[in-house]
C-alpha cells in the first residue's frame, strides 16, 4: 500500500509498505522483544527482523534502538504505535463487518475472563456461539487479573465485580450475590459471627487481587456500603483456591455464588452471618470504543446478554 511521504526527498518519493509490517511492527511493540513477536504471530524471527528492516526503510527512518542483542523502540515508533493501533483495528473491522454481510462471522475474536468464571460458566456459552459461527477463530484468556485490552489485543473482556472509571463500553450480563461462608468443623470450633465486629475476630481467607476492603463489604439497611479491614491468615488469587481453603476449615470467607453454590449444596460449607448483606457482583462485558461496533463483536455480546438474562442455575 503506497503512502506519499516528502521527509527527506528533494522531490516528491514515494515509499511502499504492507499491513504485515505494520502487523508486524505492533507485535514487537506490544511484546517488547523480536522473540516473543515471533512466538506470538508463529513466525521466525529472522522474518520479524526483516520486516521491520523493510518498514524502516521505507519510512526512511530508525524504529528501533539495537544494543547487545537488545530493541528498545525510539520516540518515533511510540508516536507511530499510537496512531496505527486505532487504525489498523478499524480497517480489520471494516473489512470483517463487510465479510460478514457477505458470508457469515469470519476473522477472530480474542476474550479474556476470570479463571473460575470462564472454565465454569462462560465456556459453554463460548462453545454454544463457536458452534453457530464455525468460520470464526475464537482465542480465550482466562486470567483473573485485569489485563489491559489494547496492548493484550483482545476484543472483549467478562469482568466480575464493580467497575473503575475507563474509557471502555461495558453491558451488564447479570448480577451474582455474594455469600459468607465457612466449613462445618470451623463453626464447630470456632462459632458463627452475627455482626460485622464478630467477623473481624475470625481469620479470614483473603483475595490478592482485590483490597480487603473491598472484597469484605457489606450494604447496611439504610442503602449505604461499609467495607471491613480484615486479617487474612492464607491468601490466594484464585475463588476456587479461597473455596478450598474455607473447606479445609482454614478460616471465613466471602465467596461469589457462581464459586460457592456446589460446596454449600453438598454441605462442605454453610452460609454463616446470614443476617449480613455482601455487596452483589455485576457481571459485565467491556469492550474498547470502536465505532461502528464489529458485528462479531455485537454478535458475542448479544449471546452472552442472552445467556444470561434468565436467573443463572448457580444462584440458588
Amino acid at each position: 500500500m503506497p503512502v506519499r511521504s516528502n521527509a527527506g526527498c528533494a522531490k516528491h518519493c514515494w515509499m511502499k509498505w504492507t499491513i504485515e509490517e505494520i502487523r508486524t511492527f505492533l507485535d514487537v511493540m506490544e511484546t517488547g522483544t523480536v522473540s516473543s513477536a515471533a512466538a506470538r504471530s508463529n513466525l521466525s524471527k529472522s522474518v520479524i527482523s526483516k520486516r521491520i528492516a523493510d518498514l524502516e526503510a521505507a519510512l526512511g527512518a530508525a524504529l528501533f534502538r539495537r544494543h547487545a542483542g537488545r530493541i528498545t523502540p525510539t520516540e518515533s515508533a511510540e508516536e507511530l504505535a499510537l496512531r496505527l493501533r486505532p487504525v489498523l483495528t478499524e480497517m480489520t473491522n471494516a473489512v470483517e463487518s463487510a465479510a460478514w454481510g457477505m458470508a457469515g462471522l469470519r476473522g477472530s475474536l480474542a476474550i479474556t475472563a476470570p479463571m473460575s468464571f470462564g472454565i465454569r460458566h462462560l465456556s459453554p456459552v463460548i462453545a454454544d456461539f463457536a458452534r453457530q459461527h464455525p468460520d470464526l477463530d475464537i482465542l480465550l484468556d482466562y486470567d483473573d487479573r485485569i489485563l489491559d485490552l489494547v496492548r493484550g489485543r483482545f476484543d472483549l473482556a467478562i469482568r466480575v465485580g464493580q467497575l473503575p472509571d475507563s474509557g471502555l463500553i461495558a453491558r451488564k450480563l447479570c448480577e451474582d450475590p455474594r455469600v459468607i461462608v465457612a466449613s462445618p468443623d470451623y463453626v464447630s470450633r470456632r462459632g458463627t459471627p452475627e455482626t460485622l465486629g464478630d467477623l473481624q475476630s475470625h481469620p479470614c481467607i483473603g483475595y490478592l487481587n482485590v483490597q480487603a476492603a473491598n472484597v469484605w463489604q457489606f450494604v447496611r439497611e439504610d442503602g449505604s456500603v461499609i467495607g471491613l479491614s480484615m486479617e487474612s491468615r492464607i491468601s490466594a488469587n484464585n475463588g476456587e483456591a479461597i473455596r478450598d481453603m474455607a473447606i479445609a476449615g482454614l478460616g471465613i470467607a466471602v465467596l461469589p455464588m457462581f464459586i460457592a453454590h456446589e460446596a454449600l449444596q453438598e454441605g462442605r460449607l454453610i452460609r454463616i452471618a446470614e443476617n449480613l448483606t455482601p455487596t452483589p457482583l455485576p457481571i459485565s462485558a467491556v469492550w474498547p470504543p470502536v465505532k461502528p461496533m464489529p458485528m462479531k463483536l455485537r454478535a458475542i455480546v448479544n449471546h452472552f446478554a442472552k445467556a444470561f438474562s434468565e436467573r443463572p442455575a448457580w444462584i440458588v
